[in-house]
């Protein structure tokens, strides 16, 4: 089972959007990214990472409402070989299965279990019943079999339950692949939730199904672009001003990562406090000459103005906090310029003179 979850790193893909984050996995053939449709509802883009290519953007193709499924194209670049063989076969009551995703921003997590029940349907959609542990953050990841071979897609939960985890059967996927494959490969398409046809905006009769005649969701086709407000277009625009990329760097609508040489500088704001924790993450501590390092960092923290050094368990953090209601464009282009700035110069000096271990950010 090792094996065969090492092997699933290079085609586990996390998805970013304004509302959260979720999971995919990587079709390499079909030059496709699976995940599940409400991962990225409501974008016609989306950020993603894997642990072989750091984030990127990449545009949503298809979504099926139905089966809760979508598709996004491979950005270009990717060179990646890992290939990912679909089952087309059913899986059984007792079969050992891994849930592999990204649950609750964790990066790259597998949960064993076993099938509960091969055939469960809601909404008239059959699903595969799990008792591997499923959390938010893993919807749109592969359920794998034994041999490796991805047997469904990690859908949803029963937050109620215990070890209630659902996932459609890789053999509806194929299904899906086939169809999208035979008949659309240019245009942005969708299944209609009544008929389940695939259609195309230009396909569409007055936003009607050509097919069945019902009224069509015009959103599964384009939706209104993210449009921040109040604190959070107020951190944008600084980071826009300092020269990063917005888009890659949203990871929610309250949240962003940005990677400034070494470090991953992450910022939240608390929206109940409403603090906003700017977090530099440069390293982990070394075996040797911790407290030549920790005397290093107090003497630093005592000629800092807004900045200051802590360790969370094994992490260096370089940290400033800013209360939401005294953030404004000066200030914050000066504090966050100058935490970008010292990341950038102090993880490089800590690892060649202390030995820290640099972060890895991929």
């Amino acid at each position: 089972m090792e094996k065969i979850i090492e092997g699933f790193k290079d085609i586990i893909v996390q998805i970013h959007t304004p509302g959260g984050s979720g999971s995919g996995f990587i079709v390499k053939d079909k030059n496709l990214i699976v995940t599940n449709r409400h991962v990225i509802q409501g974008s016609e883009e989306v950020v993603i990472r894997g642990e072989k290519f750091k984030k990127t953007l990449a545009q949503v193709v298809y979504t099926d409402p139905l089966n809760d499924i979508a598709f996004l194209r491979i950005p270009s670049g990717y060179e990646e070989s890992g290939h990912v063989v679909i089952s087309d076969n059913a899986v059984n009551a007792g079969e050992r299965i891994i849930a592999i995703g990204h649950p609750l921003g964790l990066r790259f997590t597998a949960t064993q279990g076993i099938v509960s029940k091969s055939d469960r349907k809601f909404n008239n959609v059959d699903y595969i019943q799990v008792d591997a542990a499923i959390n938010p953050g893993n919807s749109g990841g592969p359920l794998i079999n034994e041999a490796g071979q991805v047997v469904g897609v990690n859908t949803f939960i029963y937050r109620d339950g215990e070890s209630l985890g659902f996932a459609l059967p890789s053999t509806t996927l194929n299904n899906i692949l086939r169809e999208y494959d035979e008949s659309f490969q240019n245009e942005r398409a969708s299944k209609c939730p009544s008929c389940t046809n695939l259609i195309t905006q230009t396909s569409l009769q007055d936003g009607y199904c050509p097919h069945c005649g019902n009224k069509f969701d015009l959103s599964e086709f384009s939706s209104v672009p993210y449009q921040p407000e109040g604190v959070s277009k107020t951190m944008e625009d600084i980071l826009s001003t300092i020269g990063k990329d917005v888009k890659l760097s949203r990871v929610g609508k309250n949240a962003w990562d940005i990677e400034e040489g070494s470090a991953m500088i992450k910022i939240t704001h608390n929206t109940q406090n409403r603090f906003i924790y700017c977090d530099a993450v440069l390293g982990s501590l070394p075996k040797q000459n911790i407290g030549e390092l920790y005397e290093y960092m107090l003497k630093e923290n005592y000629s800092l103005e807004s900045l200051s050094f802590s360790v969370d368990r094994q992490n260096i953090v370089l940290s400033t906090i800013i209360y939401d209601a005294d953030l404004n464009m000066e200030t914050g282009k000066e504090i966050l310029s100058e935490l970008f700035q010292k990341a950038d110069d102090y993880d490089n000096h800590m690892a060649d003179t202390y030995g820290m271990e640099l972060a890895e950010n991929v």
